[in-house]
């Protein structure tokens, strides 16, 4: 692989940013320096750990990147859950972004196992 673009957990990461980008477009305007700051950045944190990360010299600080990635993943998720129980958005917008997230979750969980050497 040449660039960290090339890695389908970055891809889906970065559609997600654009999603939740999207979405908090939506939100109210006493947000913008509150919730939807956070979830923007919690979002935009996630490709660019990964990106970051890939761009290192070792392995173990790829490791800690991606790390830090899924724990941007873990805010997201927490601010996902708020914005759905404080109704910013309609209930399917959220679901869908949630399930994106999953799946990059899933995706950074596997990256982390393949990166980390079994005894």
């Amino acid at each position: 692989m040449n660039s960290y673009k090339e890695l389908i957990v970055w891809q889906k990461s970065f559609e997600l940013a654009k999603a939740v980008y999207k979405i908090t477009k939506k939100f109210p305007k006493e947000e913008t320096y509150g919730l939807t700051s956070q979830m923007r950045r919690a979002s935009v944190s996630i490709p660019s750990n990964i990106a970051e990360g890939y761009s290192r010299k070792s392995r173990q600080e790829y490791i800690q990147f991606v790390r830090i990635a899924f724990g941007s993943g873990a805010e997201l998720e927490t601010q996902l859950l708020l914005s759905k129980d404080l109704e910013f958005v309609d209930p399917d917008t959220i679901e869908k972004v949630y399930n994106q997230l999953v799946e990059v979750m899933k995706m950074l969980n596997k990256l982390l196992s393949s990166l980390n050497p079994t005894p």
